[in-house]
């Protein structure tokens, strides 16, 4: 069976940037199971997936317009430190903020001085491209409750809610 719209599919991945720094991995743990075509993956993996089958182990090399996209400078902002006030701000502190179109995005501090704190909107990866070491594990018909609820309910289809 190869992967398409609507199948469950189980993968082990290491997930690399361009200089060989290991990212994130599955290795040791339990596979990433989703449904596939629903967004669950970045764009460009997704798009590597298909028709792939159980046992396939590739390398596929991911531009960041694919990935987590491109950064946008104008994502990154110094507001005012009084808009803390009350909080201890440190870099690297991660929360969400109402973006200029009223959503909400998450956000990291970047820099924090007396007066001002720096936030970046954009994803921690953005603007880098990846490199995917995948093995597929599993490719499986989903249920009709899958496919209702638009996620994967385990490897066998059936861990309760």
């Amino acid at each position: 069976m190869t992967i398409s719209q609507d199948k469950v599919v189980a993968i082990h991945y290491t997930v690399t940037d361009t200089t060989g720094n290991q990212l994130d991995s599955s290795s040791g743990g339990e596979p990433l199971v989703f449904l596939f075509g629903h967004g669950a993956l970045i764009p460009g993996l997704e798009q590597a997936l298909i028709g792939k089958h159980a046992g396939e182990k590739f390398t596929s090399q991911i531009a960041a317009a694919d990935a987590y996209g491109e950064r946008h400078d104008q994502l990154v902002q110094a507001v005012p430190k009084s808009m803390f006030e009350g909080m201890d701000v440190a870099v690297g502190m991660r929360f969400r903020a109402s973006g200029p179109d009223g959503r909400e995005q998450p956000v990291i501090i970047i820099d924090v001085t007396d007066e001002e704190v720096v936030v970046d909107g954009n994803h921690p990866l953005a603007g880098i491209e990846l490199s995917f070491d995948v093995e597929v594990v599993l490719v499986r018909d989903a249920t009709a409750e899958e496919l209702a609820h638009g996620h994967v309910h385990g490897l066998d289809g059936h861990a309760g809610h």
